[in-house]
């Protein structure tokens, strides 16, 4: 398996911008979902960078592959749990009893989950130094 840890942290990092200018421009429900799509990258990275096979897109599931000494603090699994609540409703509108999604998400929910994402891509920046690649 090629090592592309680099090329999901460039991209980890372009969706927290994709983020907050969602934000800025009062698209929230897309700044919700590109900060899931930045966590779920940067975890990726680290797992690349491990040599492991990443599958799936819940975060918080790719943070339980890490191996046991780097295992994430528990605010930062429960960020990544917020994060996957995301990943589909804030695109689809039959997840939803009613409204289309641009309708049900906020702009305090969003700079939040951007503030998760930041955090998770942080955690993956540091343990990304330590590990050799």
């Amino acid at each position: 398996m090629v090592e592309r840890s680099k090329d999901w942290m460039e991209q980890a990092e372009r969706d927290l911008e994709h983020a907050r200018r969602d934000l800025r421009d009062g698209f929230y429900e897309w700044a919700c979902f590109s900060s899931q799509q930045a966590a779920e990258k940067a975890v990726k990275a680290v797992l690349s960078r491990l040599g492991a096979e990443a599958f799936g897109h819940a975060v918080a599931s790719l943070l339980e592959e890490l191996p046991g000494h780097d295992q994430p603090s528990r605010d930062i699994y429960e960020a990544a749990l917020e994060l996957d609540k995301a990943y589909v409703p804030t695109r689809y509108p039959n997840v939803h009893p009613s409204g289309a999604p641009y309708r049900l998400y906020t702009a305090n929910e969003a700079d939040r989950l951007i503030k998760h994402a930041e955090r998770i891509i942080a955690f993956c920046k540091g343990l990304l130094s330590k590990i050799q690649p």
